[in-house]
């Protein structure tokens, strides 16, 4: 199934991808006076008239307004941002024949504006806020988080009150976003996997709306009524049917206030005839016999797949399935994966269930290389699933799938925007305290409730597979128990203790350096501590290794990725699922990669865990053990991630790209091999080689570190001298050159036949860095070009009036070392849309050099890049990047503030010259991929 949403999010994340260009931004941020003992004060004020306080869990308070909306305000004064998050209690489980899809589609139209907002992504984009909304079985979520002030608080809580009774829903609007979501459906079509998802999903659930794909049928994408649309959201979009969460640093009193005066006027509705809220009622029968589906299209993997039915959410057996989960598809020490990757039977397995109001499904899946056998990795998957009833889970696998949980929801409820946004979930189950007495019940969990349950559910007649599997015997029934009444079970439920707020942190560039402790280890690695109170004590560290010089990393590209993946995957002293339990036990977050020229770790942690996680981590960075059977199964996995791309748009168009505006000779470490090269090189490299890289290039000297957060830098310290002081490589390292190439101008098409969607990207190289004099200038002008929420040149003419794409925008990328740069845009459509798109893309580079920007399009530019960056660092993760970074280009936060003073001194006049010099349409290189001979054959 997909979760379908603006953005384009997926759920889950199972397949591993090449994206061509991330949207840019992450959100800004400003200041807001602090409010002291905001909880303990509110409680002793009168509250505005109409609104009635309700249940307080944990630091979240419950309130009423009379027209039935709910409110949920989590105050936490440590963070410079404001998450408001409105969620509608309606989704596609609520959708009628020939209205699959709608309520997605209308997700969408509510961004087009109201005759207060009629232009909401421009009101976005000035804010510097990072706004979404998505659409899932039971529900539609609208969120903002922007700086923290009380005139944002105000703004964002004005729009949303507004769209919720006054959204446009014009004919107009859906005739140019119908194309858009279809984009977003062909996209989607692109994945075997994804459509063989919604295949066996379809065929589990027959009758209930579970069954359906949340991004609908394309016939009704494309024929639905504006009528139908208009009178959906007439009814569903209405305050007793919607639950508003304000999560951040403001305060209460005022907030209450501004909710009570921006949607305490909108009556409640009469809820007779059509408007009749009626709680949905099909159920699905118990399954009474094995079913299967067959898909046929091109691919280059194999795939496996099966669903059992399982209880709603808030069931009390489900957080039993929910390790059950992890037990059978966790990796390294899952079951399918001891049974199916390290036997070499598939190149990787998962397993992962569906938590919704009403009964869902559990899904397991295998996937499997060309070369091997479909039949006996399914034999293998089905009998391992089977085996738990006879060898039911022990007590270590459930013990370390539940740290893995509770460290999850624990590391959840310290950030207050992920809260914010987690609502939503919890919220459609039933009630928000779902969430709470979800991880109560995860504790009490016992090896004989896994047990229980997989006898319950895994049953062959409660499973739907990816394929034809006959048997004679005769189906046993898995009875599903109905939803429990929600209301009943968390009626008297409060909760745990609050988790502690943090300190009011200002996250401006003098701030930062203000805080900031620097200092060098005698091997020449560079460290910034900048420690400061966080909710729920969290802090980052991130750090980065650099190799070799250019000349002894020559053919060294393969060998250095995959023992940069050997890493975590044992020492001398631990194995790799050790490793991984005890990274869960420290409920730590992990993010690591490496290539030919350097390695990079990122982890999230608590204040009292980190010196232990520090000396775990330099164990794994300095103790590897390259174990044999591990180096094949990295390979396996990796051969499959890029097998699985071979016919893929956008990683074709994205390689080939690489490979045009960065021509190094085959072999240097900054060569772009093809696909089939890079599958010929992992079949190749040894895990001698991959060791002997370890062993040369790996070491601290050239490196970074940046630890930000919650910690004691008495502590950390000693630590990262006893870690990193010592440790050198036999390579010393010395950085090259990356010189600016002048390719010349390019316009190609790649075929890739039977994928719905296609991909243009299109570069233009531009010989600068980042301290030119016109570089604040074109990131403004890019700004403008591509950026921003969908009213970006390339948005409003490409998605918004023309509704050619779901995803369109551009990027500027220039390096700070070398004189290297460019300017790249990207989008994504129907095969038969491509000249169109090229058409568009080509009239507004026109039409900006001939016409230029306005002043008023350069000061709304001025003032959300502005507060997006700011926002930006507001972000541990973020804060700690660049300030590792600063350590290696030998910089401080002051270049930063130098930067955003020159782009807010920007004039229209500065930013149309700076375009000008620098874009010419005559050197664009264009890239395309799609099934564009199969497009001219339908026509």
């Amino acid at each position: 199934m997909m979760r379908s949403d603006t953005m384009g999010r997926s759920h889950p994340a199972l397949m591993a991808t090449i994206t061509a260009a991330a949207m840019a931004a992450i959100v800004a941020t400003a200041a807001m006076p602090t409010t002291v003992h905001a909880q303990e004060a509110q409680a002793t004020q009168a509250l505005p008239a109409g609104i009635t306080q309700g249940v307080t869990v944990e630091g979240i308070t419950e309130y009423t307004l009379d027209n039935g909306l709910r409110v949920l305000l989590f105050p936490d004064q440590s963070r410079q941002r404001i998450t408001v998050n409105i969620t509608y209690l309606v989704g596609s489980r609520h959708e009628s024949y020939g209205e699959t899809g709608m309520a997605h589609l209308l997700e969408h139209l509510v961004f087009k504006g109201t005759p207060n907002h009629p232009n909401i992504p421009q009101e976005l984009t000035e804010r510097g806020a990072l706004p979404n909304g998505t659409t899932w079985f039971d529900r539609t979520n609208y969120f903002e988080t922007f700086p923290a002030t009380d005139e944002n608080l105000e703004w964002a809580l004005d729009l949303e009150a507004d769209r919720m009774v006054n959204s446009f829903i014009a004919k107009e609007d859906l005739d140019s976003e119908m194309t858009v979501v279809r984009n977003e459906w062909e996209s989607g079509e692109n994945s075997p996997f994804r459509v063989l998802q919604k295949r066996v999903q379809s065929t589990a659930f027959q009758w209930h709306n579970y069954g359906n794909s949340t991004i609908g049928a394309r016939a009704d994408i494309e024929n639905v009524p504006i009528e139908r649309l208009q009178a959906f959201y007439r009814k569903y979009y209405q305050p007793d049917n919607a639950i508003l969460m304000v999560a951040g640093r403001f305060d209460e009193a005022r907030a209450l206030e501004l909710i009570a005066e921006k949607f305490g006027v909108i009556p409640r509705p009469e809820r007779t005839g059509t408007m009749k809220l009626w709680p949905t009622y099909t159920a699905e029968p118990a399954q009474d016999g094995e079913r299967t589906v067959t898909l046929r299209r091109v691919g280059d993997v194999q795939l496996a797949m099966a669903v059992y039915h399982v209880p709603a959410g808030s069931h009390e057996d489900y957080p039993a399935v929910q390790i059950l989960t992890h037990v059978l598809g966790n990796e390294p020490s899952g079951r399918l994966y001891k049974a199916l990757v390290e036997p070499g039977l598939a190149a990787s397995t998962a397993a992962f269930s569906f938590q919704l109001r009403e009964p869902g499904g559990l899904m397991a899946f295998a996937q499997v290389r060309l070369e091997d056998s479909l039949d006996g990795a399914t034999e293998t998957m089905l009998a391992t699933i089977d085996d738990l009833i006879a060898n039911p889970p022990t007590e270590e696998e459930v013990e370390r799938a539940r740290t893995q949980f509770l460290s999850n929801i624990d590391l959840q409820f310290r950030n207050t925007q992920r809260i914010a946004l987690g609502v939503s979930e919890w919220a459609s189950m039933g009630d928000w305290r779902l969430f709470f007495l979800h991880r109560d019940r995860l504790k009490e969990v016992t090896p004989a409730d896994v047990a229980r349950v997989a006898e319950a559910y895994l049953k062959p007649s409660n499973r739907t597979l990816g394929f034809f599997i006959p048997t004679e015997e005769e189906p046993l029934r898995a009875e599903i128990p109905p939803t429990p009444d929600v209301a009943t079970l968390v009626a008297d439920y409060t909760g745990g203790e609050a988790v502690a707020a943090g300190e009011t942190f200002d996250p401006t560039p003098a701030n930062v350096d203000a805080r900031t402790e620097r200092f060098e280890l005698s091997n020449g690695f560079e460290v910034a501590f900048l420690p400061k109170e966080n909710r729920g004590e969290t802090v980052v560290m991130t750090a980065q290794l650099r190799f070799g010089t250019e000349e002894a990393l020559m053919g060294t590209q393969t060998a250095a990725e995959l023992a940069a993946e050997m890493l975590g995957r044992g020492t001398s002293t631990m194995t790799r699922e050790q490793i991984r339990d005890e990274f869960a036990r420290l409920k730590a977050q992990i993010n690591s990669s490496g290539g030919a020229t350097s390695a990079q770790v990122t982890i999230q942690t608590v204040r009292e865990n980190l010196p232990e996680l520090m000396r775990l981590l330099g164990k794994v960075m300095r103790d590897p053990v390259f174990d044999a059977d591990e180096f094949e199964l990295v390979r396996e996995e990796r051969l499959a991630q890029l097998e699985s791309q071979m016919s893929e748009p956008t990683a074709k168009a994205s390689v080939e790209f690489g490979r045009h505006l960065n021509p190094w000779p085959e072999g240097h470490p900054e060569y772009t091999p093809t696909l089939a090269e890079a599958a010929e090189n992992l079949k190749t490299v040894t895990v001698e080689e991959a060791s002997a890289f370890y062993g040369s290039f790996y070491g601290a000297q050239g490196g970074t570190m940046a630890v930000v957060g919650d910690f004691d830098p008495a502590e950390i310290r000693p630590l990262v001298e006893e870690i990193f002081g010592d440790w050198t490589s036999d390579e010393a390292y010395v950085r090259f050159d990356r010189p600016f190439r002048d390719v010349e101008p390019l316009e190609m098409d790649i075929e890739t036949p039977d994928k719905a969607n296609a991909f243009m990207i299109a570069g233009l190289p531009m010989e600068m860095r980042d301290d030119h004099p016109d570089y604040p200038a074109l990131v403004l002008g890019n700004y403008m070009l591509g950026g921003g929420f969908l009213n970006s040149r390339l948005a409003t003419r490409i998605r918004q009036e023309e509704g050619l794409s779901y995803g369109v925008g551009s990027r500027f990328q220039v390096n700070s070392l070398d004189e290297r740069g460019v300017l790249l845009a990207f989008a994504i459509y129907a095969p038969e849309n491509a000249d169109r798109v090229v058409e568009a893309f080509n009239d507004e580079i026109r039409k900006m050099l001939e016409t230029g920007f306005t002043a008023e399009e350069v000061e709304a530019a001025i003032t959300g890049y502005l507060d997006r960056v700011q926002n930006q660092r507001s972000s541990d993760n973020t804060l700690a990047r660049q300030l590792a970074d600063n350590l290696f280009l030998d910089r401080t936060m002051e270049f930063t503030a130098e930067i955003e003073a020159a782009i807010s001194n920007l004039t229209p006049e500065a930013v149309n010259e700076a375009m000008r010099r620098w874009v010419d349409p005559a050197r664009w290189v264009i890239i395309r991929a799609g099934d564009f001979a199969g497009a001219k054959e339908a026509t």
